[in-house]
């Protein structure tokens, strides 16, 4: 499922296993049947089959029964996942006791799904996660609006990172193929007790979702928002979480406080604002790249001062105060050194996010180009192959969002290249090929 899906954020015990369909009878699909469809756990260590059952709904409760209508599924409209009016949002919270933060962008163009004899155009979004500042995993989410106003997901790629690069692609489906039928990620208008599976291929994905409350109030970024619902949501493994999605955002948090938790510092164009950078925050960004560069007495005590300065000025979330405290803090004790490159990261990257409220995505998105071109500098001197291929991945990703804006410009020739050397970890060539690249990112168009 879109954000978080294979992240656990509930703060609980995890049981090391996945779920499979047993060879129980199919579902009952008429009205006010009973569930007797079983899909068992079966340990993801051993491989065996479990005699236990998943404790699903009764299809009598399920409100993604109905063959869906797509005659313009492109136009994703609907309040609690409007997939194709939010640019960008940003996730922050931790997860194994690391900073944890979450892009999720809007792809420019479609993609095509063959689906129950149906081609349907999907919008395109981005999932980007990162553990301490580092690339964690990758995510083509594909979504597409049916004609009664639901959300349906249709698959997604994805790739999971350990040391900068794809350690595995699992939890990859697409609507279908091997049989994965498309699956209802959001009703036209969700009541409480409704029940859908955002994700219906047990063995490869599977999730089950309750609407445990509708018309809810939260605080969102800059102010209450109304209209939110809280869904339990049922795992694979056998493990709960509850969410929240909320009109303007939707997927707004997950977990629970205290424990692993993840929720939304930011979104646009909803909170977005007119007006030129504030002068503050410009100064702070300054602040942030100097200290990226070249962690040092005098980088980290003007972080710390224009930080102070402009959160003292400016209404800032209170989700992004807290990683940016956190984060600066983090700096400050590192001092300099080797130890002092991951917090300085984290801290350019909340600067980033700080600017979407005033700048569009493509200005920020170029600045971001800027600050992996840097840290690809950074550990390329220090010989980190691991983190040299996450820079890169970092670059690429961000290119795939502002390129069709930007056509024919030699970034995309640079990161080619760049490519090439991260496989055959080659350093001296990527040192060769780092300030071309800088040079032709600062001719962005933002």
């Amino acid at each position: 499922m879109n954000t978080h899906r294979r992240v656990l954020l509930t703060g609980a015990p995890v049981t090391a296993a996945v779920l499979m369909a047993g060879a129980c009878s199919a579902e009952a699909m008429g009205d006010g049947a009973k569930q007797s469809e079983c899909i068992h756990v079966v340990d993801e260590n051993t491989g065996q089959t479990g005699a236990e059952c998943l404790p699903t709904a009764s299809a009598k409760d399920r409100v993604d029964l109905t063959e869906p209508r797509f005659t313009h599924p492109t136009s994703i409209t609907n309040p609690l996942h409007p997939t194709s009016k939010v640019t960008q949002t940003i996730y922050g919270g931790q997860e194994d006791d690391k900073p944890f933060r979450t892009e999720v962008t809007l792809l420019p163009g479609t993609k095509t799904i063959e689906w129950d004899g149906k081609s349907i155009e999907a919008r395109i979004s981005q999932y980007v996660a990162f553990s301490d500042g580092r690339i964690k995993e990758v995510a083509l989410d594909w979504y597409a609006q049916a004609d009664d106003g639901s959300v349906w997901y249709l698959g997604e790629d994805v790739f999971n990172y350990e040391d900068g690069v794809v350690a595995d692609t699992e939890g990859t489906w697409q609507a279908g193929r091997d049989g994965a039928p498309g699956a209802m990620i959001m009703p036209a208008d969700p009541r409480k007790g409704d029940v859908y599976r955002p994700e219906n291929l047990p063995g490869t994905v599977f999730e089950e979702v309750t609407v445990r409350a509708v018309d809810q109030t939260v605080d969102g970024p800059y102010g209450r928002v109304r209209g939110a619902i809280t869904v339990h949501e049922l795992h694979m493994d056998a493990t709960t979480e509850d969410k929240v999605f909320a009109p303007g955002y939707g997927e707004f948090s997950t977990g629970n406080e205290g424990g692993d938790q993840e929720a939304v510092s930011l979104a646009v164009p909803i909170d977005a604002t007119p007006g030129a950078l504030p002068d503050r925050l410009v100064a702070l960004n300054r602040a942030a790249v100097a200290a990226q560069k070249s962690p040092g007495t005098a980088t980290v005590r003007e972080v710390r001062d224009t930080w102070d300065a402009y959160r003292a000025s400016d209404a800032v979330p209170e989700l992004l105060q807290r990683q940016m405290e956190r984060d600066v803090v983090a700096l400050e004790k590192a001092g300099t050194g080797a130890e002092a490159v991951g917090p300085a990261l984290r801290v350019a990257q909340n600067v980033t996010d700080l600017r979407l409220r005033y700048e569009s995505v493509p200005t920020v998105d170029q600045d971001r180009l800027a600050l992996w071109a840097r840290q690809l500098v950074i550990d390329v001197k220090a010989g980190d192959a691991g983190a040299v291929a996450g820079d890169v991945t970092g670059l690429e990703l961000v290119w795939e969002r502002v390129r069709q804006q930007e056509a024919g410009s030699p970034v995309g020739t640079d990161l080619t290249e760049l490519r090439t050397a991260v496989d055959r970890k080659d350093l001296a060539e990527l040192a060769r090929l780092v300030p071309q690249l800088l040079d032709h990112i600062s001719n962005v168009e933002g």
